[in-house]
């Protein structure tokens, strides 16, 4: 069968994407820049072909001779999020009919019936799946609830939550019922759907075997994780908002994904129905909260992270300049430059260049570094927290600390996109190039700022850029030396 999946580089998608392949479909990828897929250990598998979920003339060219399409996006990023999801499902429902496409597969959120005042992000989840499911194209739309797996937000915040506070003042909502469900459960279902019936089109609730409190979940997540027994009291006082800051302090979720999570929180996630079970020929044994967690754990502990929210969540905006443009839209460019020349072979200093980042920091002034993620944290931006996906190997996308990778050409060059909290645009870029027996290190960390806040940002650091920039220059150049061959 050949599929199309809208969504690939996202959490569920880069997981979904090596599954369908394995079971013999041919999968076209869907994206809005290819490049994003570039480095993914299945792109050589599959198609990928260009293309907007708001764009109708790009839909209806990646559909053609498809016989299924997997729906996997949503844009909790933007504020917008609610009125950007139904035009994209409208146009997607509209292309897909216009092609031909004789199904439409689409994970929604699994939310109470009849429930007239349901979270923005919820009700946005279920608008979305009644246009497809009104649309003259059949579709199967599964609703989830928490999704428990290794790098997903929703597991993130439990994780960090109940590991870094052993008491823990809560809202009411840690009370509310849910039904998490394992991520290879999820998987698991979509993968089905490609065998049920052609003219099917209904939703089905998807859920783990049990229905538990968050309360619960965290209590049961710090015995699986080997943590002493953890007190929760909950506070009637804390708003869905204030959790969301909260949130955004202990955890690597920002508050940005935080609201929309805990807003949904505070509806009962519950499954009305199993009918999927009918479906599913004898498969639906389903993973347990423990194990869930178990396993999750063992992926993070192993380095084995097959897809994260932080790299799903990219804040990137098509119309943004790269440092290469030969014009910057207008507006002055800040940059500072810095080059060393290495006693070591390219390919050791730039195992320390791709190694750069979190547990590994960054090799300069790390108080500063830290404050400044707190800072960013304190106003609602990422901070420092995200980390890496991978200790030794960045792909393009990649969420690292408070940056995005922009390009990485392995062994010569790593750029990144800031998105942390500030009055401008910023990237760092590092270069590796050889020097006869040595290399040469090049390094340039590019500002465009934004009105008079951006230039006074630039020059009130400007006193500490030779401990910042200099320092991390000099000491990438040390370590490189200092243990050739190694990884940092």
């Amino acid at each position: 069968m050949r599929v199309l999946v809208a969504g690939a580089t996202g959490y569920i998608g880069t997981r979904l994407v090596p599954r369908l392949v394995a079971d013999g479909h041919e999968v076209r990828c869907l994206a809005r820049d290819p490049r994003k897929l570039r480095d993914l250990p299945w792109s050589a598998d599959v198609e990928v072909v260009r293309g907007d979920v708001l764009d109708a003339q790009s839909l209806e060219h990646a559909m053609a001779d498809v016989d299924q399409v997997f729906y996997l996006v949503h844009s909790l990023n933007s504020q917008r999020f609610a009125d950007i999801d139904r035009q994209a499902a409208e146009t997607v429902a509209r292309s897909a009919h216009r092609a031909g496409v004789p199904r439409i597969v689409y994970l929604g959120g699994l939310h109470p019936p009849n429930e007239s005042k349901l979270s923005a992000h919820l009700a946005s989840r279920a608008e979305v799946a009644d246009i497809f499911l009104r649309s003259p194209v059949p579709t199967v739309v599964l609703q989830a609830a928490v999704i428990i797996g290794s790098g997903s937000a929703s597991f993130e915040m439990l994780r960090y939550l109940t590991e870094r506070l052993p008491v823990s003042i809560t809202p009411r909502w840690v009370h509310t019922r849910t039904q998490p469900i394992a991520v290879r459960d999820v998987l698991r279902y979509l993968l089905a759907c490609v065998r049920f019936p052609s003219d099917l089109n209904r939703s089905f609730d998807i859920g783990g075997p049990e229905v538990m409190t968050y309360a619960d979940m965290m209590r049961r997540y710090a015995k699986v994780a080997g943590l002493s027994s953890r007190l929760i009291v909950p506070v009637p006082l804390l708003t869905p908002g204030l959790s969301a800051l909260w949130v955004n302090l202990v955890t690597p979720v920002p508050k940005s994904i935080a609201m929309p999570l805990i807003q949904s929180l505070v509806h009962e996630a519950i499954c009305t129905e199993h009918d999927i079970a009918a479906y599913m020929s004898g498969e639906d044994g389903l993973t347990s909260y423990e194990q869930a967690v178990e396993l999750a754990l063992e992926r993070i502990r192993d380095a084995e992270v097959e897809s994260r929210w932080s790299t799903a969540s990219s804040s990137d905006a098509p119309s943004d300049p790269l440092p290469t443009d030969p014009s910057w839209s207008g507006g002055s460019v800040l940059s500072d430059r810095r080059t060393l020349r290495a006693p070591v072979p390219p390919a050791d200093l730039w195992r320390v260049v791709e190694g750069i980042g979190g547990e590994n920091g960054w090799y300069s002034f790390p108080l500063a570094w830290s404050v400044r993620g707190w800072a960013d944290r304190m106003i609602g931006g990422v901070g420092l927290r995200r980390g890496r996906r991978d200790p030794a190997r960045l792909h393009l996308g990649d969420a690292l600390d408070w940056w995005r990778v922009e390009e990485v050409d392995h062994g010569n060059l790593l750029r990144l996109r800031a998105e942390m909290k500030v009055p401008g645009r910023a990237w760092l870029e590092m270069r590796v190039t050889s020097d006869g027996d040595g290399s040469v290190y090049q390094q340039r960390a590019v500002f465009v700022p934004r009105g008079l806040a951006g230039q006074l940002y630039w020059w009130m650091l400007w006193p500490l850029h030779g401990v910042i920039f200099g320092g991390m220059a000099r000491n990438i150049v040390r370590t490189a030396a200092r243990s050739p061959g190694q990884r940092p």
